[in-house]
């Protein structure tokens, strides 16, 4: 009876921050329906759970439309955060690569379920703007950014995060792990990642690792945009550019490192040597 209490506990934890989350991250405010279909889950489940939220300053209701919006403790949350933002560092940088290359710029950082998108600065040369909404997880094992900071990451880490499902989002995601490995492999020797119609058919992702002071990949950078202007084999030009970004980031977190070359990975990081795929589906 008690490991039910507590199982049924740690749900509605979940429960509450999904709803949290789902109405944090959108860009307009959210009814009770809409927050209901997005997570699949009862009206009812949501109501209860939005009452709390707004009871604790979480959330606010519109009492004119009833729909909810982020609440006044959550924004003081956010301004309490430390000075050295993450988002707020990368952004001048970023514009200046949107700028250059004309394709959205996305920033990311590492959680235990995906890439966190933090940050999009929407392109300019395209006529469909192509971005990824900021609270969108991304994928470890089919995005761009996933992969890069992935590649860095210590052995143990990547083992955990690829040990879940890995759903093929379409015909060109990888999903074996020798062939996955392979491509860490390729990242760490390249310093940058291709995912070209990995995470969505006809669009391709550029990212390039961000590192702190101590040398660890915390987030990437991205570019984003349709395959037709983004292939999947990038011009030097675009690469440099990518490159230069992220090491401005970099630089702006402490570290001391080259532009032109990412740390080795740590012995705890070292990878075995890639096995040899049984299909390869994209690179």
């Amino acid at each position: 009876m008690a490991r039910s209490a507590d199982e049924s506990g740690v749900r509605s934890v979940r429960i509450a921050l999904d709803v949290l989350e789902a109405v944090a991250f959108s860009a307009e405010e959210m009814g009770v329906t809409q927050i209901a279909e997005r997570l699949k889950l009862t009206k009812g489940s949501v109501h209860r759970h939005l009452l709390t939220l707004v009871e604790r300053g979480y959330l606010t209701q519109n009492q004119a439309t009833s729909r909810y919006a982020i609440g006044a403790k959550g924004r003081l949350l956010a301004r309490l955060a430390p000075e050295a933002d993450l988002a707020r560092l990368a952004e001048g940088p970023m514009r200046e690569l949107r700028d250059r290359c004309g394709h959205s710029v996305v920033l990311s950082s590492m959680t235990p379920r995906g890439a966190l998108v933090m940050l999009t600065i929407a392109g300019t040369s395209a006529a469909i703007e192509i971005g990824v909404r900021p609270g969108s997880e991304l994928h470890y094992h089919a995005s761009a950014q996933g992969k890069v900071m992935l590649a860095f990451a210590p052995r143990p880490v990547q083992q955990r995060l690829l040990s879940g499902p890995r759903p093929r989002l379409t015909p060109h995601t990888t999903t074996d792990i020798a062939a996955i490995e392979e491509d860490l492999a390729r990242v760490v020797r390249r310093g940058y990642c291709s995912a070209p119609e990995e995470a969505m058919l006809g669009i391709n992702a550029l990212a390039a690792p961000i590192f702190d002071a101590a040398g660890a990949c915390v987030a990437s950078v991205a570019l984003v945009g349709s395959i037709q202007f983004l292939p999947a084999n990038p011009s030097a030009s675009l690469l440099k550019n990518l490159k230069s970004c992220a090491h401005e980031i970099s630089r702006q977190l402490g570290y001391g490192g080259s532009s032109e070359l990412a740390p080795e990975p740590a012995e705890s990081r070292a990878r075995p040597a890639p096995r040899t795929a049984k299909k390869r589906i994209a690179g």
